[in-house]
């Protein structure tokens, strides 16, 4: 759960608020309904979409949305498990009388603990996730990079652990991947970037099992 809420916030605090709902969606599925975890991760959920739907401009669903997920939120105290509930709620209330405030306000960001949450924020483990997340809500990112990407990334934390020799020098993949999440602005040019590695790496090791057919 505490993973879930940090990727989520991660994601949603980068501006990359449809792909946010993905962290929370599979874990809220396996909750009782009712129970505070499930109304949380409910009214994140649908918090994410109203911003989501005020920012394209669909005021009722914005609306609705914002009332549904204030009514999720409202049973919870203002802290719940050290996310900023009640200043989401205050937002929430504020979108659902005039969803063109989205237009002149950013959204509120989610704050775990106090803290707003960023990619720099997360594990090696959680920003992949959040990585993957965001792979899969862009057209323009072949996830099968991404997923390439997570494996190098691996390999470079494996290799940094004490006592474990290195074949690949510095985290290089693994600076890519926290870049690509965080970095919303240049994301693309990150891209970029991360597929040409990408596929250097790959053509190294087509090179090399080709010496043994």
């Amino acid at each position: 759960m505490d993973g879930a809420l940090r990727v989520g916030a991660a994601v949603f605090n980068a501006g990359d608020h449809h792909a946010a709902h993905d962290a929370w969606e599979s874990r809220w599925l396996e909750l009782d309904d009712g129970t505070p975890d499930e109304r949380l991760l409910h009214g994140l959920i649908q918090y994410t979409a109203a911003v989501h739907h005020a920012r394209n401009r669909n005021w009722s669903g914005a609306t609705g949305l914002a009332t549904s997920a204030r009514e999720y939120l409202d049973a919870l105290d203002a802290g719940y498990r050290g996310v900023n509930v009640d200043a989401v709620r205050r937002y929430l209330e504020r979108l659902a009388g005039d969803p063109e405030f989205a237009e002149r306000a950013r959204p509120r960001p989610l704050r775990i603990d106090g803290r707003v949450v960023r990619a720099d924020d997360l594990s090696f483990e959680d920003v992949a996730d959040a990585a993957r997340l965001v792979a899969e809500e862009y057209d323009a990112y072949d996830e099968s990079v991404l997923e390439r990407a997570v494996e190098y990334a691996t390999e470079e934390v494996r290799e940094d652990e004490p006592g474990v020799g290195g074949g690949r020098a510095g985290t290089r993949y693994v600076a890519f991947l926290f870049d690509f999440v965080g970095d919303r602005e240049n994301r693309d040019i990150l891209y970029d970037r991360l597929f040409a590695h990408v596929e250097r790496e790959r053509a190294r090791e087509r090179d090399v099992s080709g010496l043994f057919d």
